[in-house]
């Protein structure tokens, strides 16, 4: 069975969380440790004030986008299974990518804000 490009993406998007999350919480631990403790500065303040609106941000679009596209899932699941047994049958069938197609789109949003918070993180001195 050939794996397709969906496949491939889901997996190329797991991998680069997988380095992206590790780089970005050694810079932030890194630097809050660094931080004065008579008070951060400004730029180590809007990083942790950052850090926390965005994780918010982009578990609510992946939490959102999880919700439509299970929607859409159940819906075409639905109506094929009153179109009669070679619709569901059909649907069945499809379900594997459906899934892969559910999983990548509900991962982009978060391994979206990772790899760019990594790329940044890592042109950022720490003092």
């Amino acid at each position: 069975m050939p794996r397709t490009s969906k496949t491939r993406s889901t997996g190329r998007q797991l991998a680069e969380l997988s380095v992206a999350a590790p780089h970005v919480i050694a810079h932030r631990v890194t630097r809050m440790a660094l931080a004065s403790p008579t008070g951060p500065s400004r730029r180590d303040q809007k990083e942790f004030t950052g850090m926390i609106a965005e994780k918010q941000i982009a578990f609510a679009q992946s939490w959102w986008t999880l919700c439509m596209e299970m929607g859409k899932a159940q819906q075409a699941f639905f109506l094929s299974w009153m179109r009669g047994p070679m619709a569901f049958s059909s649907q069945l069938s499809r379900m594997p990518t459906t899934l892969e197609r559910i999983s990548s789109r509900s991962v982009a949003p978060i391994h979206r804000k990772a790899v760019q918070n990594s790329k940044r993180l890592a042109r950022t001195s720490l003092i």
